[in-house]
């Protein structure tokens, strides 16, 4: 896959992390004054997000080993893109995206999606958990875009215009993009533009960033935590630090799969992990995941008394996303016959690049997650016992925020060693 970064596991853990996208400009502000969404589009944005993401989960399960990736990230980076797209260049991308309200409706419902979480997740201290969600865009100095382009992007994204100069001081602009965005992700998320992603064509970069930080409902004791067999493959097995305890959590099970829903303190989010009853039949899993399907996985889930074996994990994952974006519907956006006109009043801008790296953390208190979305702008040229949910072989996990149904985070863990 062109643009694909091989995931690197930093350590003995696999992480896992939530947090949706869209938001403030910054930490702690907030937007202007805008018009309020119904009920209805909230829930199709909703719709499409998830159904994005699992397209998108489709798409990438072809790499090898661990995987990590916030949907909702790109998803808003390459909503706030799509506010400047006109005509066929803006179906495709409603097409790819799931985006099914058109330019009106789309941005409001966004924008209540996460002021929604944002209000949740509040400020550090103050809140049961801390989330983060910040856009900006990157403009060259001098360059014509459109008022309502800005205006839209400020109003409904909290994502300012800061003007940089990518024409005669590109490598000054790449290091000031990379450093708000460490910034953003508590250095969590570092060097998202690698050198040569910029150039003096470029005119505009949109940004988002995530920050996640929730401890669990029901911690997991260290002292607790011994190395134990993790089956990788049938024939390989590593040992990993193996969390364990005995709690009641959301639990299901059918024929093929366990599914265990683990809460973050205030109950609003969780970890949802999709195991495989055998150690080779992840495949079959991942085939079968849609937001269909999850929904049933949901509504199955019972409170059960549940002895969890799960590996302490981290991952830190970076992919670009151009060729699977084309592949997967919106060619015409990378294309000379692109038409981003809402931008600036012209059909000379096209997508250069989308790039994506997200990281995270899972251990015995909690979850720390960070992620971060760049798009790249410039010109053409049992009952009475325990059940037992032994996470010793690869398996699915997702971050979901419970009160809107979202799919925040989505990956896997094929070793938690790697």
């Amino acid at each position: 896959m062109n643009g694909f970064i091989r995931p690197r596991i930093v350590a003995h853990v696999l992480a896992v992390a939530a947090v949706l996208a869209t938001g403030c400009g910054e930490r702690g502000k907030g937007r202007a004054s805008r018009p309020r969404a119904s009920k209805a589009d909230v829930a199709s944005v909703v719709e499409g997000n998830s159904a994005f993401a699992f397209d998108l989960y489709a798409k990438l399960k072809t790499a090898k080993g661990n995987l990590i990736f916030s949907p909702c990230s790109i998803s808003t980076a390459l909503a706030m893109t799509y506010a400047g797209a006109r005509g066929d260049t803006a179906a495709e991308m409603e097409k790819t995206l799931r985006f099914a309200l058109g330019q009106d409706a789309l941005h409001p419902a966004m924008a209540d999606l996460v002021d929604d979480l944002n209000a949740r997740g509040g400020d550090e201290g103050k809140a049961a958990y801390e989330l983060v969600v910040a856009n900006r865009l990157w403009g060259q100095s001098g360059y014509n875009f459109l008022a309502p382009f800005l205006e839209l992007n400020r109003t409904y994204y909290g994502a300012g215009l800061e003007l940089v100069d990518f024409a005669r001081a590109t490598e000054a602009a790449r290091k000031k993009i990379n450093a708000w965005v460490e910034d953003q992700t508590r250095d969590k998320i570092r060097e998202l533009l690698k050198p040569g992603v910029l150039n003096a064509l470029t005119r505009l970069v949109l940004t988002n960033a995530i920050y996640f930080k929730g401890n669990w409902a029901s911690e997991f004791k260290k002292e607790r935590t011994a190395d134990a067999p993790f089956h990788v493959t049938p024939e390989k097995t590593v040992d990993a630090p193996m969390m364990r305890q005995t709690e009641k959590f959301g639990y299901a099970e059918t024929g093929d799969v366990q599914v265990l829903d683990m809460p973050y303190v205030g109950d609003d989010l969780s970890m949802t992990i999709l195991l495989p009853k055998k150690a080779d039949s992840l495949g079959d899993v991942e085939a079968s995941l849609s937001a269909a399907q999850l929904k049933t996985w949901i509504a199955r889930l019972r409170e059960e008394k549940v002895a969890v074996f799960l590996p302490r994990f981290k991952v830190e994952f970076g992919l670009g996303l151009s060729e699977t974006l084309k592949a997967m519907g919106m060619p015409l956006a990378f294309s000379n016959a692109a038409d981003f006109s809402g931008m600036d009043g012209t059909r000379d801008l096209y997508i250069t690049a989308v790039i994506h790296k997200a990281f995270v953390e899972v251990n015995e208190e909690g979850t720390e997650a960070a992620a971060a979305t760049g798009v790249v702008v410039g010109l053409k040229s049992a009952p009475m016992k325990p059940l037992v949910f032994r996470a010793d072989r690869p398996f699915v996990f997702l971050i979901r925020d419970r009160a809107t149904g979202s799919v925040l985070f989505i990956g896997r863990v094929t070793d938690p060693t790697a």
